[in-house]
């Protein structure tokens, strides 16, 4: 019988050409080549090991690796740069596959044993990923195999040309006789050549998500993780690559993505040799997954885009790529309608009469999708604050005497200002929570994550039901069609409010996801016509994952301007501002106490995607009530070029007092600038504000000093916005060309 290692030798032996345009193969030397990038990689014919050569800009050669003296402990292995790098056989560096076998051993021997082509993009399955046809994405799979242990691994690489990304997973099957258990999983897996490289990362907290921050990648791990059980607020399951000269415009840069919402761990890790090996993949504290014979554990997806056009062109690519090929709701291209929310107007302190009333006022403004935050539910424990209620999901009778149809018709019976058209009606949901005072949780105290006698820990007065039980997710099923199928009901806010505390294996947080997706899965497929908008206390569980299924999700609790802006454009480094949902709130904020105008509120929430209010109108001054129509005719207005036009970073306030962004429309005839002063500054003067994505040939007319200029002149020279005194200033200029 031939081994594997043997069928390598025989296919480095007959060089043959295979494949055309994005992927093609000389032998077992393997080329993906998008518009801008190149990904290399080969089979050594020695070890039968897949090895790094190229991922950066274009190149269809393969070069001698650098030399490396073989002198000392690190040799063999140590000293290749490694596509798919297991456990033992000579290399210390991190694994990007950790298995345990039946017998204990920890070493695996991953070897090639063959590959194909296939146009376009196999799904994976209980999983979200990207998705394309044949014109859009071609794949490759490499099989391994594990001769001494019968295991087997599929490696999937994606590649969409137009975007410069490839998107990795894997897929581990279990050929033996008795289980395995999956230690660490890494979907995306590569070794960098000995360059200088610098981190970009994103971190936070509740109320303070996507701060940006820069580490130098040294000797030894630069790494992060999220450990609570989600994407979390305190890390992102994103962080690119730059050189130390690559700015927002200019030089390489490298994103990588992971396709996921629960705990994660992402790793640069420079060896002796210089060599920098990036992993990005399941946090190995929440691992620990069982294979049965015959099953196949699946890795979940990654996404990389090179980028040579600086931080800003990896953000764009990413936007592009997701909206056209992550994001599968109906609405993701449409504009979304303009929606007042309940929760920071009223809180907990509703019921039909207090909301026809905010209804009523919210019609008059002009708005065109009314939002019943919490508070609704609860028979025996109603929800009148946040220590009872939920998991409870009855309308309150002493709120809602007659239940939720005729409450919903009768919001729909008031009309968008100057239409015939119905107000729309939304509802706040957190279908994965459960109060101890709740009849579900006296009813099935097992239902939630526990671990054994040990005391569970309450955040936000809640806990979390355990959503991998095959119970539990038809319990959500069946409550949240209930509750659709009750009413006319056009939007839905999924929150979720804690994290995971008692995990009782570590598993546990791998399979609750993937029970969560599939209920997710469930509904949007059930009701594609419901506008889903995902909420973890704010930015908790902005991620790839969820933006497959939902189109938006709410990007911040902390609805402050001045931070939102540091907030929003740290979530625009890898999401599209079309899925980022920002309202205007009331002053003082809430949180900060900070007074700003109702023009810079505006400006920043029209930012994004989903615009909307998030007061009670009546509490308005005269000054803001008389600023809000024409501040929603212009949100009216930008949307469309905000859920589809190009987005650039033209100052950062991490680095500016003069911060800005600006969308160019995908035909380019518009382009929107939005241009803010944080603090009054007497002297220095505010540096011009250099423009970017124009036609330089082309002139444009703009509505801020009503000149006309040409595009280089905008990029180049810039605008310069005469800031009047006063804190918290905002400019809106539209150019058109002419």
């Amino acid at each position: 019988m031939v081994g594997v290692r043997e069928l390598a030798l025989l296919a480095m032996l007959v060089v043959v050409v295979v494949g055309q345009g994005a992927i093609t193969t000389t032998g077992t030397n393997f080329t993906l080549s998008g518009d801008n990038v190149s990904y290399l990689f080969h089979v050594d014919s020695k070890s039968g090991d897949l090895v790094s050569d190229h991922f950066g800009g274009p190149s269809t050669d393969f070069t001698p690796p650098a030399y490396i003296s073989p002198n000392g402990w690190n040799d063999q292995l140590a000293n290749y740069r490694r596509e798919f790098p297991d456990v033992g056989r000579s290399d210390f560096r991190l694994p990007a596959i950790h298995i345990q076998h039946a017998d204990g051993d920890t070493v695996s021997a991953f070897l090639y044993e063959s590959h194909k082509i296939v146009q376009g993009k196999p799904s994976l399955p209980g999983l979200p990923a990207t998705y394309g046809n044949e014109s859009d994405v071609t794949t490759l799979i490499v099989h391994l195999y594990d001769n001494v242990t019968e295991v087997s691994a599929a490696l999937s690489y994606s590649i969409f040309p137009a975007y410069n990304a490839i998107a990795r997973s894997f897929a581990i099957t279990n050929n033996g006789t008795e289980d395995l258990v999956i230690e660490r999983a890494a979907s995306f897996s590569t070794d960098f050549p000995n360059l200088d490289l610098n981190m970009i990362e994103v971190h936070g907290d509740w109320a303070h998500e996507f701060n940006r921050v820069t580490r130098k990648i040294d000797y030894g791990e630069t790494t992060f993780r999220s450990t609570e059980g989600y994407s979390s607020h305190l890390h992102n399951p994103f962080f690119a690559l730059v050189s130390p000269t690559t700015t927002e415009t200019t030089g390489e840069a490298w994103g990588f993505n992971l396709v996921w919402t629960g705990s994660f761990s992402a790793t640069a890790e420079r060896f002796s040799n210089g060599y920098v090996r990036v992993l990005f993949g399941l946090n190995p504290l929440h691992t620990n997954i069982r294979v049965q014979p015959g099953e196949t554990f699946q890795s979940p997806e990654a996404v990389a885009i090179y980028s040579t056009e600086g931080v800003g062109g990896m953000s764009r690519s990413f936007h592009d790529l997701y909206r056209n090929h992550l994001s599968r709701s109906q609405y993701t291209h449409q504009t979304r309608p303009i929606l007042l929310n309940s929760w920071e107007g009223l809180g907990f302190d509703i019921n039909q009469t207090s909301l026809f009333s905010l209804a009523g006022e919210s019609e008059a403004l002009g708005v065109q999708l009314f939002v019943n935050d919490d508070g609704w539910f609860g028979v025996e424990y109603p929800r009148d604050n946040d220590t009872m209620g939920l998991g409870d999901w009855t309308p309150n009778p002493a709120k809602f005497p007659d239940g939720l149809a005729p409450y919903v018709a009768q919001i729909n019976n008031y009309t968008i200002l100057n239409s015939t058209q119905p107000l729309k009606f939304g509802i706040w949901v957190e279908p994965e929570m459960v109060n101890p005072n709740s009849t579900l949780y006296h009813e099935h105290p097992d239902w939630v994550l526990h671990a054994g006698k040990y005391s569970r820990s309450l955040t936000r007065n809640q806990l979390v039901l355990n959503v991998s039980m095959p119970e539990v997710q038809e319990f959500i099923i069946n409550f949240v069609s209930n509750i659709l199928d009750s009413a006319n009901i056009d939007y839905v806010k999924w929150d979720n409010n804690r994290g995971m505390h008692e995990l009782a294996h570590p598993s546990d947080d791998y399979n609750y996801v993937l029970g969560l997706y599939r209920v997710i899965d469930n509904l949007t497929t059930k009701y594609p016509d419901v506008l889903w908008e995902g909420c973890a206390s704010g930015g908790g569980r902005f991620d790839a994952g969820l933006l497959h299924y939902w189109p938006q999700h709410w990007t911040s609790d902390n609805t402050d301007a001045s931070n939102r802006v540091t907030i929003q454009l740290g979530t625009s480094l890898v999401y599209p501002p079309s899925a980022m949902a920002c309202h205007i709130s009331a002053i003082p904020n809430g949180l900060t106490h900070r007074n700003i105008s109702i023009e810079y509120r505006g400006h920043v929430a029209m930012m994004c995607g989903s615009f909307g209010l998030e007061l009670n109108p009546s509490e308005l001054s005269a000054e803001e009530s008389a600023a809000i129509p024409g501040i929603m005719a212009d949100a009216e207005r930008v949307n469309p070029i905000v859920i589809s036009g190009d987005f650039y970073r033209l100052a950062l306030p991490d680095n500016s007092n003069w911060p800005g962004a600006q969308f160019v429309s995908q035909n380019g005839s518009q382009s929107i600038v939005f241009a803010f002063q944080q603090l009054y500054m007497v002297k220095p003067a505010a540096p011009p504000l250099r423009l970017q994505g124009l036609d330089p040939q082309a002139r444009y007319a703009n509505d801020y000093d009503n000149a006309t200029y040409s595009g280089a002149t905008y990029m180049n020279v810039g605008i310069n916005v005469a800031w009047q005194q006063g804190d918290y200033q905002s400019q809106l200029i539209t150019l058109t060309k002419i």
